[in-house]
């Protein structure tokens, strides 16, 4: 644990060296006016846009949309099968249909997806966004082609095997467009505001504010969480078409003309209910006694008896965790290992043999030079940073890469 204090607030690292760049992000978030108690960074910190990936802010009456970012409700879900074992031949079939049936990149579906799965209902079973939404609700046609898409950089699938024995399948996605476009409007008005109002958050801090009781900042949290819960969407549909996947190979069931699932016998395969954590985004939680919005941006909730997901690089472990509810952390945890190299910079400095070297039990590795920037070199070392938040979390099962697609 580092302790800074040489700024307003204090802050809490739940790290034992902090990376220059990071620390100096660290340094200005200390002399905010809207903190509350103090400031938490989980283990995975590294540099982000206004403030460090993995960073944890209480305020009272106050929202920032930086504090969250533009991948709004991004996170992670995972779900256990039934299967103790796959083979490399049946594992490489699946992750073939996986990849026809789930768009990545900036790829997006070639029809609108059912509506139906769109958050924005009211209580008619109408979806209102294009109503209720301003920025959502111009994304929203688009929106329905980007459900059920993995996504670029970060963004992965992977097969796992656990110290369970069982088979796993685990998903990083978030809101994709729709999130962006809300963050970057909503950040353009509060930095307007801030500069309205004579704020002493400067511009250059890139952490402007809205008021929690103003219009704009009631219409942000409503889009934030709308963004939230289209997050959660997309990763359902993508959890439920590789589900699908799972069960035409191993079970003996019925489906339609489209090729989705009906009815299974569930003789060949069982799913168990998918765990889903989110990562970017903010809640009015009580702390310390206070009502309070806790920004998480790059962490995750870990209170006491919370199921969380911590994922490694695509050639490391992942775990599936159990919160201890730490208030010194606002009850929070890393979203996963964190990067210890720019993109670009391991793109130019790693090399490509040795990281191919590392993943040849894991198919799905670096195939070429551009692929570098998501090898395992370029993150921490996730038992590192599991042994730095034991306080935190406790593991409860421990995941093994077997097959990983990166968006």
């Amino acid at each position: 644990m580092i302790y800074y204090n040489e700024g307003k607030n204090l802050v809490k690292i739940w790290d034992t060296k902090v990376e220059e760049n990071t620390m100096e992000q660290i340094k200005n978030l200390s002399n905010l006016p809207y903190v509350f108690k103090h400031i938490s960074i989980m283990a995975d910190n590294h540099k982000g846009v206004g403030c460090p990936i993995g960073t944890v802010l209480a305020t009272k009456g106050v929202i920032v949309p930086n504090l969250i970012g533009v991948d709004i409700g991004c996170g992670m879900c995972a779900c256990k099968t039934s299967l103790t074992e796959i083979s490399q031949e049946t594992l490489k079939t699946i992750m073939g249909e996986i990849r026809k049936i789930v768009p990545v990149g900036f790829n997006h579906q070639k029809e609108a997806q059912d509506e139906e799965l769109m958050p924005g209902k009211n209580d008619d079973g109408d979806n209102v966004t294009e109503l209720m939404y301003p920025v959502a609700g111009l994304q929203y046609q688009s929106a329905l082609k980007q459900l059920g898409t993995l996504g670029g950089g970060n963004h992965f699938i992977e097969i796992q095997k656990g110290s369970d024995g069982h088979i796993w399948i685990m998903i990083h996605s978030g809101s994709r467009n729709l999130g962006k476009q809300v963050a970057d409007y909503y950040n353009k008005v509060a930095v307007a505001l801030n500069e309205k109002w004579y704020s002493k958050v400067e511009k250059k801090d890139e952490l402007a504010f809205l008021l929690e009781d103003s219009a704009e900042g009631r219409s942000y949290i409503s889009e934030m969480q709308y963004c939230i819960d289209f997050a959660l969407a997309n990763r359902e549909l993508m959890m439920s078409n590789i589900i699908d996947i799972f069960t035409k190979q191993f079970g003996k069931n019925d489906f339609d003309e489209t090729g989705h699932l009906q009815s299974c016998d569930t003789v060949g395969i069982e799913f168990d209910e998918m765990i889903n954590i989110a990562h970017n985004y903010a809640s009015l939680e009580n702390h310390f006694g206070h009502n309070v919005w806790v920004h998480r941006k790059g962490a995750t909730l870990a209170r006491k008896g919370t199921i969380g997901i911590i994922p490694g690089s695509m050639g490391t472990k992942s775990y599936i965790t159990e919160g201890l509810g730490n208030p010194e952390s606002f009850m929070s945890c890393s979203h996963g290992a964190g990067r210890k190299m720019g993109r670009k910079e391991a793109i130019r400095t790693l090399d490509l043999e040795h990281e191919q070297e590392i993943m040849k039990d894991v198919i799905g590795g670096p195939r070429g030079k551009e692929d570098l920037d998501e090898s395992p070199s370029a993150y921490k070392d996730i038992k590192t940073v599991m042994e730095n938040q034991k306080d935190l979390v406790k593991i409860l099962v421990e995941l093994t890469p077997l097959g990983s697609i990166k968006g």
